[in-house]
């Protein structure tokens, strides 16, 4: 079950984000909330998102486009850490000769990399 949260309840559970703040950060399409009937509303990842927002507009005085360009790459290394996840548990699935042969292709091509 997904839990949403209205702007009301965002800007309450996060304690340095304004409604000025939040409309900047969805306006730069750094959040999306979802639109529902009552109004736009966030999810979880969307609370972590703007939590980690405010931190950063706080501590470094990030605009919205550097903040773009930072949840963007935060946004590609999760995917990327799913992906060997799922590459891992395919892995599992194969005969030992085939891990032993991609485990010696990966320290293989990292230690040409190093």
């Amino acid at each position: 079950m997904t839990i949403h949260y209205s702007e009301t309840e965002v800007i309450t559970a996060i304690g340095n984000l304004t409604q000025s703040r939040l409309t900047r950060f969805v306006q730069a399409e750094i959040v999306v909330p979802v639109q529902s009937s009552s109004g736009p509303v966030f999810g979880e990842i969307d609370l972590a998102r703007l939590n980690l927002l405010c931190e950063l507009t706080d501590d470094f005085d990030l605009d919205e486009d550097s903040l773009a360009v930072i949840i963007s790459l935060i946004d590609q290394l999760h995917t990327t850490r799913s992906d060997l996840r799922s590459l891992l548990a395919a892995l599992e699935n194969e005969a030992q000769d085939v891990r032993e042969r991609v485990a010696a292709a990966w320290t293989s091509g990292r230690d040409d990399q190093a």
